[in-house]
């Protein structure tokens, strides 16, 4: 093992502790795989896919494990389930028009076995995103973060003092979404434990979420307007150098209080639209536009149950299109929560099959030129509270933490997190430069204490108080 010493700080606990890292390998497939091009699909061609996304698991220690290092039982199982799931080993490559094509050569993913001299128990009783040490439990290999020519996935497995261990892998996006990953890493469990005999098989079939021949444009797609960068009293972008991550809890109790803010008609809504609704308002009022400036919400809502026939069990590709709410600062200002609830509600209304062959045409015809809106007055929202990645076991019992490890740009996820009390509940992180997270934590916490919302001479005429 070489031995790159490093520091890791958390900023919230005096802690530090010093991370061992063996030489990063490559994870060929145990045995000898297909040697084939495929392409992906038009849904998994968006330019606004093509970045890496982080996640990470937490597990105790597990007696029955006992002399056996979590790295080497995942790199084993992790060449076992390579040979099922190919595509992964290979690399993207770009065709004509931009058409991404996985190149099945078989060089692998890239796999990092790491030691840390500190204990589950030090890193705190609440795990939540973001984790300020995450950069040393998946190191950023270099050269390895680019979309094209890259290994899709690079996995880091850092054994703890206690015993127990962190599981960190990072996806390249263009490749699965949410639950593809949790299929893949899933298959890995199940081979870690031996017990493989009732696996999901994976299932490729990209075509199934191609646009149709002649591709049809049938709806406006806000997700992919051309939104120039708003003019704040802060900054214009979450390009700057003093962005802060900070993670923000909703239990049972807050869920409730929220629900309690909406007229009768709209309490049986979805705990993802409420916590959507209240979370967009709360940063649309932070983030200091003009009250006039269009703000947006793009809901990652999957199309797995909206197509006929539905997609197959084990389909693993992106299965995810992007509806969008559209208003202005002064409409969610000035309106009740419920105002932004129904926005909600309405852009997930959208979700059709014919919106999602839609979303596929766009990409056919205008694909390559087509992102999402990354500036401040776009938010992004994925719930991944239900994808069960927490059940993942290696074989030293569930994960007392899994999901993702940050936000990414204006793009925030929903994971599922307990509290220091031991409640379950949905954790956010939420990105934002430092004057805009210091509003946006006052106006959560107004609305949820029900006290009056305080703002600013400039901006108080535009804004009423909405939470009594």
């Amino acid at each position: 093992m070489s031995h790159p010493r490093t520091m890791a700080t958390l900023p919230t606990i005096p802690l530090t502790f010093t991370v061992r890292r063996c030489k990063p390998e490559l994870v060929a497939p145990a045995k000898p795989t297909p040697c084939e091009q495929k392409l992906l699909s038009d849904i998994d061609d968006q330019a606004s896919l093509r970045f890496q996304v982080p996640f990470v698991h937490f597990y105790r220690h597990q007696p029955s494990m006992e002399g056996k290092h979590p790295a080497e039982v995942i790199r084993t199982a992790l060449a076992q389930t390579l040979v099922l799931y190919y595509p992964f080993a290979g690399r993207l490559r770009e065709g004509a028009n931009g058409k991404l094509i996985v190149d099945c050569n078989g060089e692998g993913v890239l796999f990092i076995k790491a030691d840390a001299d500190v204990t589950l128990q030090q890193l705190g009783d609440a795990l939540q995103p973001p984790f300020p040490c995450f950069d040393e439990l998946l190191f950023d290999v270099p050269g390895s973060e680019g979309v094209l020519n890259c290994p899709l996935l690079l996995v880091q497995v850092t054994r703890l003092k206690c015993g127990g261990f962190i599981f960190a892998i990072r996806l390249n996006h263009a490749m699965s979404d949410g639950p593809g990953l949790k299929q893949f890493v899933s298959t890995v469990a199940a081979m870690a434990r031996g017990e493989a005999t009732h696996l999901i098989p994976p299932v490729w079939e990209r075509h199934l979420l191609d646009a149709p021949n002649p591709p049809r444009v049938t709806f406006t797609h806000h997700e992919y307007d051309e939104v120039e960068a708003a003019a704040t009293t802060t900054t214009t972008s979450l390009s700057s150098d003093n962005l802060v991550q900070r993670s923000f809890f909703f239990g049972p109790a807050e869920v409730s209080l929220l629900r309690r803010l909406l007229p009768l008609h709209l309490r049986h809504c979805s705990k993802f639209e409420l916590l959507t609704a209240f979370l967009w308002r709360c940063r649309s009022l932070a983030i200091n536009l003009h009250p006039d400036q269009e703000v947006r919400m793009l809901c990652v809502v999957s199309a797995r149950s909206k197509i006929e026939p539905p997609l197959p069990q084990g389909y693993y590709g992106n299965s995810a299109v992007f509806p969008t709410a559209l208003t202005t600062v002064k409409n969610l200002g000035t309106n009740p929560l419920g105002y932004a609830v129904e926005l909600v509600k309405q852009a997930k209304a959208r979700l059709t099959e014919e919106y999602v062959k839609s979303v596929a045409a766009l990409m056919v015809i205008r694909g390559k030129q087509l992102h999402f809106p990354n500036v401040i007055g776009s938010l992004i929202i994925s719930d991944l509270t239900k994808l069960g990645l927490e059940d993942v076991d290696f074989g030293w019992g569930k994960a007392v933490f899994a999901g993702t490890a940050k936000a990414v740009g204006v793009m925030c996820f929903f994971v599922q997190a307990k509290n220091k009390k031991g409640e379950v509940g949905t954790s956010v992180a939420i990105c934002l430069p430092a004057p805009a997270m210091e509003r946006f934590a006052k106006e959560l916490h107004n609305m949820l204490k029900w006290y009056p919302i305080e703002h600013t001479e400039e901006t108080k005429k535009y804004f009423i108080p909405s939470a009594m």
